[in-house]
């Protein structure tokens, strides 16, 4: 299932045991470094991310693999705190992620392309639920792939306005 909004491209799919896949693309009138950069900086999620409190680069070296980071937020009316792990890091062209902790397990990885007028942006997110998600899958599920269109529709407005 799919559906096309703004020129954000968000497909989704429901699989057994509660998983979850999202994928959304969007493209970004700015250069991929700009758009790279912001969304690879942690500290930066509270400005572009539904629901995100507090988000900050653990590890004191330059962003790479293995560079940790923490995460504080709210999804359907549940704080939500998590530790993270980069896993795929390729500047200007990947940027993934997993959670280490917290009630969702997540991996979500950002590709990259340099696009006529700007940078296309792929978005994808594996979810597994557990715990209290587990009650009310549709429902997550239908949530969770609003968010993360109107997550990079305020990406691409914040980016665009500077």
């Amino acid at each position: 299932m799919h559906g096309i909004t703004h020129g954000i491209t968000t497909m989704f799919y429901e699989r057994e045991n509660h998983m979850i896949d999202l994928i959304s693309t969007t493209t970004i009138h700015r250069p991929v470094r700009q758009v790279f950069d912001f969304i690879s900086t942690a500290e930066n999620d509270i400005q572009w991310q539904y629901g995100a409190l507090a988000s900050f680069q653990i590890t004191k070296k330059p962003i790479g693999l293995g560079t940790l980071f923490s995460s504080l937020g709210h999804f359907m009316g549940r704080r939500l705190q998590g530790k993270f792990e980069v896993i795929e890091f390729e500047p200007n062209k990947k940027y993934g992620f997993r959670s280490l902790s917290g009630t969702i397990q997540l991996q979500t990885l950002y590709t990259f392309e340099i696009f006529p007028g700007g940078t296309r942006v792929d978005a994808s997110m594996h979810v597994i639920q557990n715990g209290f998600f587990q009650l009310s899958d549709a429902f997550v599920t239908k949530f969770a792939k609003k968010q993360l269109k109107e997550n990079l529709a305020t990406l691409k407005t914040l980016l665009e306005s500077r």
